[in-house]
Order: structure tokens, then C-alpha cells, then sequence
């Protein structure tokens, strides 16, 4: 399509000199220049695509920037990204030294708070609102949060705050029945109910909670919209718009399938295929060694219960929900609830596997600590997407789970060196541990392109660490799956006898006994781990020789000190 609109509008200021009328062809530009560049560059599609017109009332109504405006999550924010000064550089989306996928402050003054996990936009925007009292500012605030993300507990936290103020706070829930996977849970069914109106108006909830209740009404009818923000900027006190949108509105196949287009990868943006890759002769992808083992294991216990806060797809638990849907549970984007779940269900003597990505595991470090660890009940955790996951960015990588898990007593840590590492700690968790225990593991493919399931299990030995390599001067310790790329470069050093490596898959407790040799014979030491070393794995092997007055050099290599941002995993990895 070509653009006539959209290429002359740099920021809002130039978007509210178009009449009303416009904006319907304004919004069908925006989704196609959203499709054209995603098609190519890749990102989060079905999101942003659902409130095109969304975006445009609010740049066109409210005043912004000196309006506050909070995305929640930020998987939609790629419409009010283009219209606020980045149309011209959004295709470096997600790249190295580009654009955030997220709303970023650092990155423009029309991103007011930083997001990339759910349920944060009503508390931040309340923030800010009675901030403004305080000042004597007259300013709106707006935050935009998806059914999904509602049925978390901070939002609630939020609404029940904001229901005892007077702040001018509004908070439209874009309400299209799915975050990634499709929304799950009783409030899901009440909004359902809203919609159809087989809820009585008497029993609305929002209403009970002192909020001024609008809707539901259409997302993606502009006009509408438009009339009724501009009605609410006269409301004073707490408010809820409730509209309806499609996500992947405009494209049809985003529509048909919204699980595969909230992040389709490289697609045709005039078809809307996407660009199949041969995954003939590749390694699997080790949220399907997840998925494939847990349901391999659960056919011969059934104990075993398999739990996700909202990520059956990307965790590939819906293997398990599809091959034991009583024992499987998806419980929305609820990760407190999902460890305190597991917690209550060990103490019943079930086997849980608790999968929750690890950078969304720090939503829930009180349940771990004062629901699991402390009562020392054996759930198991499972953290996917460990390590640097890429173009996410600094939101989403999971490079602290080694750090703040390790200080937790009685918690067992371990990093799979490979795929068959993986399947045999679930095979030996599942056996049954004394204490609970944290599998992380990367996100993407291993390496062994031969791998078959299912395949023999065998059990792993707590505590011990495993040799790779023999050598005479220095020793390498590595943990986890970067153990391959400390394989890959000593076979491109010329004296490999330089160098030994060893493999410790328990980080906690670490294998002393082994530690002990090594100091002893090693004088130089290097650890490498794909988390942060500041009170990660290498942080670990210094007070061990410390505590046993060893004084080997010891260098450490991992993430350093900062927030990494977004860029390929490859790329990341050379900072």
C-alpha cells in the first residue's frame, strides 16, 4: 500500500492535524507498514496489529507526551512506536543497536515506563497519576493492559489501590481472549460473559471496584473510540474502558491463527505465509526435550503433574496437557500462584514440574523461597529460556537465575550441558529428590542433530561434575549448554593439551570432592557460565577456594556488571 498519510506523520503533534475522517485510512497504512517491515525484519505481529486503531485515538485525544501513556507488556506498542518519532528507524526492531522490541524511557520521552513483563501498567500509571496530584499537574494517565495480563494478582493490586483514590487514571482493557496462548481462568469467562451480555450490569466488577465502567465497545471502530476518550478526559476519578479487539486484525492469517502470528518469524506480508525453514536433520529444541520427556515420564508415574504460568506453547507443555490434560495445568500469567500451586501439590507427595521461563521466575522469588525452599518440598522447577535469549532483550534474558537462586538453602541448581543431559536430570528429578531443584536450560536448539526420543534414561549422580577434556596447565569450568562453546574453542587452539575441561552440571551443591583436585593441580582457573558472574557459578568456585585458602588465579567468564540489550544470541555473546 502506498503511504500518503502515515509518511507525513513524525510524531502526534502532526497526527492530530488530520480530521477524524482520515484516520480509518490512516490505520489501514499503519497496519500495513507494521506487516511490511515484521514480514521481513521479524517480531511481535498479532499484538500490535489488534489496536492500531487503539493507538491512533489515544495519540489523536490525549495530549502526549505531557499525557502519560503506559503500555502493559509492550507486544502492542509497535503502532505507537512508529507514530512517535521512529517510523524512519523502526526497521532496525529488535536488532543490535537498534530499537527495543519494548517500550524503553532511555529510547523517547512518549515511553513513559519501561515494560516487557505483564501486569505492570496499572500500578506505574497510578504511580504517576497521584504523582501529579501531589504536584498540582493536570494531566490524564492511561493504561493499556490485555485480558490476559488482567488476571494477574498485581493488577489486581493495582485496581484495588486505585478503586480508594481520586486520581485521573484510565484503564482500557484490550480484551481479545488471548495473550500468546489463548487466556485461560474464571475471569476470562466473566469478561467472555460481559461481552455476549449474559452478564447482569448489577454484577459488574470493575464497577464494584469505584471505577467508572465503559463498554464493552469496538476496538476497531475509530469514530467510536474517539467520541467516548474524548468523554472520559471529562470523567473525574478512577476509570475502565472495555473494548474488543481481534488480534492480528488486518491480516488474515493472524487472525486464523493467533498462537503462530504472535511471533511468525519471516513471513509473506502480501500472502501472509510464512517462510517455512527445513527443520530436517536439525537438533531439537530443548523446550521439546521439556515437553517430549515430561509426557514420556508421566506415562509411568502418575504423580507427575506438569504446571506453566501461561506458556503451554513456548514451554511446550502442551504436550502434557494434550496427552494428560487432568494432570497439566495452564494458570495464567500467575507466576506466584504457579510456585505456591506446585508447593501445595508437593506436600500431597505429587511430583510437580514447575516450567516458567527464568526471567518470569523473578516474579515469584518470595514463593520460592518462603513456599518451597523453606519447607523444603521437592517441586521442580524447570527454567526454559536460561542464558541470553536474543532479540527480547534486556527484559527477558535469563541471566540471573544462578545468581538469586544460589543464596537459597536447601535448593538444588543444575545446567544441562546438552539435550541427553536434559532428559536424564528430569528422568533422576522425577525419581524423586530430598530437596527441590531448579533445571535451567537456553532457549533454541542443541547440538546433536542425531538425537532420538524417546531414548534410554539415565539417572545423574547429585553433586558430581563430569570431565570433557584432560590437560596440563589450566582448567576451564564451565556449566550448562555453553559447555559447546568452550568445546568448539579449544579445537581451534593449537596446544589443546593446554587446557582441561570439566562440565558441572550441579552448580548447587557443587561436586568439592572434585574442586579439591583441581585447585590442586591447577594453578590458573577460568569458569564461564551463561549467566551474570557476579554471584553466579564463578562467584561459587571463588568461595570455595577461599573458604579452603586456595590461591589459584581465578578468572571469570560470563555476563558482566550492566543490562545487555537486544541483539542475535551470537552477537551477545561477543560483549
Amino acid at each position: 500500500m502506498k503511504s500518503t498519510l502515515l509518511s507525513h506523520i513524525n510524531n502526534p503533534i502532526d497526527l492530530r492535524k488530520l480530521d477524524v475522517s482520515q484516520l480509518p485510512e490512516l490505520a489501514k497504512e499503519l497496519r500495513a507498514f507494521i506487516i511490511d517491515i515484521v514480514a521481513v525484519k521479524e517480531g511481535h505481529l498479532g499484538a500490535s496489529l489488534g489496536v492500531v486503531e487503539l493507538t491512533i485515538a489515544l495519540h489523536y485525544v490525549f495530549n502526549t507526551p505531557e499525557d502519560l501513556l503506559v503500555w502493559d507488556v509492550g507486544h502492542q506498542a509497535y503502532g505507537h512506536k512508529i507514530l512517535t518519532e521512529r517510523r524512519t528507524k523502526f526497521d532496525t526492531n529488535r536488532q543490535l543497536g537498534g530499537l527495543s522490541g519494548f517500550p524503553k524511557r532511555s529510547e523517547s520521552v512518549y515511553d513513559t515506563f519501561g515494560v516487557g513483563h505483564s501486569s505492570t501498567s496499572i500500578s506505574a500509571a497510578l504511580g504517576m497519576a497521584i504523582a501529579s496530584q501531589l504536584k498540582g499537574e493536570n494531566k490524564h494517565h492511561i493504561a493499556v493492559i490485555g485480558d490476559a495480563s488482567i488476571a494477574s494478582g498485581m493488577a489486581f493490586e493495582g485496581l484495588n489501590h486505585a478503586g480508594v483514590t481520586d486520581a485521573d487514571l484510565l484503564v482500557i482493557l484490550n480484551d481479545n481472549a488471548i495473550g500468546i496462548d489463548p487466556s485461560v481462568g474464571a475471569l476470562k469467562n466473566y469478561l467472555t460473559a460481559v461481552k455476549e451480555g449474559k452478564n447482569p450490569k448489577q454484577n459488574n466488577m470493575i464497577k464494584s471496584l469505584n471505577f467508572d465502567y465503559s463498554g464493552p465497545i469496538d476496538g476497531h471502530d475509530l469514530p467510536t473510540l474517539i467520541k467516548e476518550l474524548e468523554r472520559l478526559k471529562k470523567v473525574k476519578g478512577p476509570k475502565f474502558l472495555h473494548i474488543i479487539t481481534t488480534k492480528g486484525k488486518g491480516l488474515q492469517q493472524a487472525e486464523e491463527d493467533q498462537v503462530k502470528y504472535h511471533a511468525p518469524g519471516k513471513f509473506d506480508a502480501t500472502t501472509g505465509e510464512i517462510i517455512k525453514k527445513s527443520e530436517e536433520h536439525l537438533p531439537p529444541k530443548f523446550q521439546d526435550v521439556f515437553g517430549l520427556t515430561l509426557v514420556e515420564l508421566a506415562k509411568n508415574n502418575p504423580k507427575i503433574i506438569g504446571i506453566t504460568p501461561a506458556m503451554p506453547s513456548g514451554s511446550s507443555m502442551k504436550f502434557m496437557m494434550e496427552a494428560f490434560p487432568n494432570r497439566a495445568f495452564d494458570v495464567g500469567i500467575a507466576e506466584q500462584h504457579a510456585v505456591t500451586l506446585s508447593a501445595g501439590m508437593a506436600t500431597q507427595g505429587m511430583v510437580v514440574f514447575c516450567n516458567i521461563y527464568s526471567t518470569f521466575l523473578q516474579r515469584a522469588y518470595d514463593q520460592v523461597i518462603h513456599d518451597v525452599a523453606l519447607q523444603n518440598l521437592p517441586v521442580i522447577f524447570c527454567l526454559d529460556r536460561a542464558g541470553l535469549v536474543g532479540e527480547d532483550g534486556a527484559t527477558h534474558h535469563g541471566v540471573f537465575d544462578i545468581a538469586y537462586l544460589r543464596c537459597i538453602p536447601n535448593l538444588m541448581i543444575y545446567a544441562p550441558k546438552d539435550e541427553i543431559d536434559l532428559q536424564n536430570i528430569l528422568y533422576t528429578a522425577s525419581l524423586g529428590l530430598k530437596h527441590p531443584i531448579a533445571i535451567r536450560y537456553p532457549r533454541g536448539r542443541g547440538k546433536n542433530a542425531d538425537w532420538k526420543f524417546p531414548s534410554d534414561f539415565q539417572k545423574i549422580e547429585v553433586r558430581k561434575a563430569q570431565k570433557l577434556k584432560k590437560g596440563k596447565n589450566a582448567a576451564i569450568l564451565s556449566t550448562g549448554t555453553i559447555a559447546t562453546n568452550v568445546t568448539a574453542a579449544l579445537a581451534d587452539i593449537e596446544d589443546d593439551g593446554h587446557f582441561a575441561h570439566y562440565h558441572f552440571g550441579f552448580v548447587k551443591p557443587l561436586d568439592e570432592k572434585k574442586l579439591h583436585k583441581i585447585c590442586d593441580k591447577f594453578a590458573t582457573i577460568i569458569t564461564v557460565e551463561d549467566g551474570v558472574t557476579t554471584g553466579g557459578f564463578g562467584s561459587a568456585i571463588l568461595e570455595f577456594a577461599a573458604k579452603n585458602d586456595y590461591v589459584n588465579e581465578v578468572f571469570l567468564c560470563g555476563v558482566p556488571d550492566y543490562f545487555i540489550e537486544h541483539g542475535t544470541v551470537d552477537e551477545l555473546q561477543q560483549f
